[in-house]
């Protein structure tokens, strides 16, 4: 929409060229679903704005099981459907952005009185790997008790039977919604993250825009548009509220929880996916140096401002975990980091959280606001696809703009394919060899080519400290003109991650990065206070630190 990058620096002009502009549609809400909406307009011609209360997949979108895939576990639901659609996107989700989204071997342990015996396992899977479209080379593998405890020595033998080895993806879910909305920007679309709605505009009782509050500058904006969509998560029912005060309430909210420990306590190579002891299943996942094990599923009905992990979400990680690997002898003061979303889903009468359907629904209020609510971070491109097409139909000149979101890569300089990627990791490891492999890598899978641009950057500069300190000042950089930062968390949870699976390095440079930004963002002393406070705040939560005081 403007040729400005896409940073909080050039804020005020980039609103200015925004309100020039006239918008087609106007998306409330940055997490994926929003992103991916965002994407699909964009890429069929059309003006689009997307306006995110707090930062781009500060709610939801960075709180998953970071996983592409298409629900197994669905099945035993007979979503059919479901699964197969997630399925089979998950192949074109690989194909457009395939250093977000990396092939995952998953490992399924046949137990004792588990959810599956091998029979109902081995149908279970071949269904999946054949409704997702699964190449036969890539499709499950039987392993006996002996195989199975070569690959996992650390499994439970007096339970073990069996297991199951078949096929997912495992991807950054903040990455993936910013790189779509970054993409948007280089057709049609412009997006602010840091701006609340409070309020909409209506013509003739249809709703036509509307006012929001800058929560960096405190001034009021307001924005006029074709068509409005909602997607907005566990905020839904809220914005419907706002719209409409009798609004009927649709969601019922279920909150994950994730644990992150240590590799070296938990040494697995290969991700799980075993019984806990209630029926449900749950993920071990091993990611660089450490291993997340989630999620738990329970009803929520408190401050969504406010989520906390709490014992009993502690309790029942740990207990699932010591149960199926009992070795490892898993405590809190293991955990290192952790997560705690929402998921919105549809509610029904007289079911629990882990009995909902994932599947999306769509609302249209009298006033012509679209909403979209429920889904899995798997679907967000046909969940997109669905509201645009429904959009454009409407509209009696956009008929013809049909989605092409299917093949387009999500990246303005893609990878062609895995390999490509992978080779591309293994030169820049030799090209920078100041920095470890591991490092090089969580570079290229979080900023694709541009990890070259970065490790370059921190190469030629003239500024003191170890080439560690040079890196994180250039991804700081790199973050604040290309990717629309502004608080430390923008940087330390979703654009790096660092707060969830590196949590000792933000301790470490934490006095680096704020001194950074506030030079980027020329900030004063009480600003500065404020977001040491607020990061500090952040580690305390996600370290578990209020639990740990009282274990």
């Amino acid at each position: 929409m403007n040729g400005l990058n896409f940073s909080n620096k050039y804020r005020k002009d980039r609103l200015a060229l925004c309100k020039l502009m006239e918008i087609d549609v106007l998306i409330i809400g940055g997490g994926i679903t929003g992103a991916g909406i965002m994407f699909d307009s964009c890429t069929r011609g059309l003006n689009t704005l997307l306006i995110e209360k707090k930062d781009f997949a500060s709610g939801t979108s960075s709180k998953s099981t970071k996983l592409i895939h298409g629900g197994l576990r669905y099945l035993k639901q007979l979503e059919f459907g479901l699964v197969r659609e997630t399925g089979l996107e998950r192949a074109i989700a690989h194909r457009n952005i395939c250093h977000l989204v990396h092939p995952e071997e998953m490992l399924l342990p046949i137990v004792k009185n588990g959810s599956f015996n091998k029979f109902s396992a081995s149908l279970a899977i071949s269904v999946y790997d054949r409704m997702a479209g699964v190449p036969k080379e890539h499709r499950k593998k039987s392993l006996t008790k002996n195989e199975t405890l070569q690959k996992v020595s650390l499994l439970n033998k007096g339970i073990l039977k069996s297991s199951i080895v078949y096929s997912e993806f495992r991807t950054d879910d903040a990455r993936l919604t910013i790189e779509l909305i970054k993409s948007s920007r280089h057709k049609h679309g412009e997006a602010f993250n840091h701006m609340e709605v409070v309020d909409f505009i209506y013509e003739d009782q249809k709703v036509c825009g509307v006012v929001c509050k800058d929560l960096l500058t405190g001034e009021r904006e307001k924005f006029r548009a074709k068509y409005i969509v909602s997607s907005t998560g566990p905020w839904v029912d809220d914005l419907k509220k706002i719209d409409s005060p009798s609004a009927s309430e649709n969601l019922h909210l279920s909150k994950g929880v994730h644990i992150v420990v240590s590799k070296n306590k938990f040494p697995i190579e290969v991700s799980m996916y075993f019984d806990a002891f209630d029926g449900r299943m749950i993920f071990a996942i091993p990611r660089g140096s450490s291993v997340y094990i989630g999620t738990t599923d329970t009803t929520f009905k408190g401050n969504k401002e406010d989520l906390r992990c709490d014992n009993n979400d502690v309790e029942y990680l740990l207990t699932a975990t010591n149960n199926m690997f009992p070795s490892c002898n898993l405590t809190v003061e293991d955990i290192e980091s952790s997560w705690t979303g929402l998921r919105p889903l549809i509610q029904k009468k007289g079911k629990e959280a882990k009995e909902l359907s994932r599947k999306d629904e769509i609302f249209i209020s009298k006033s012509g606001l679209i909403s979209i609510a429920g889904g899995k971070l798997t679907g967000f491109r046909k969940m997109a696809k669905r509201i645009v097409d429904m959009v454009v139909e409407m509209e009696e000149d956009w008929k013809g703009l049909s989605c092409r979101t299917k093949n387009l890569k999500i990246h303005p300089e893609p990878f062609k394919n895995y390999n490509e990627y992978l080779k591309y990791v293994d030169a820049l490891s030799l090209e920078f060899s100041e920095l470890d492999k591991n490092e090089i890598e969580e570079l290229c899978s979080s900023f694709g080519k541009k990890a070259k641009d970065i490790l370059t950057t921190a190469v030629t500069t003239e500024d003191a400290g170890s080439f560690q300190e040079k890196c994180i000042r250039s991804q700081l950089e790199y973050c604040a003109e290309h990717e629309s930062i502004h608080h430390p968390l923008d940087f330390l949870d979703r654009r790096t991650g660092w707060l969830f699976f590196n949590i000792q390095k933000v301790v470490k440079y934490k006095a680096l990065i704020l001194l950074n930004l506030k030079s980027i963002f020329s900030l004063d002393v009480e600003s500065l206070n404020s977001w040491e406070i607020e990061l500090n705040n952040a580690i305390d939560i996600h370290a578990l630190d209020y639990l740990k005081r009282t274990s």
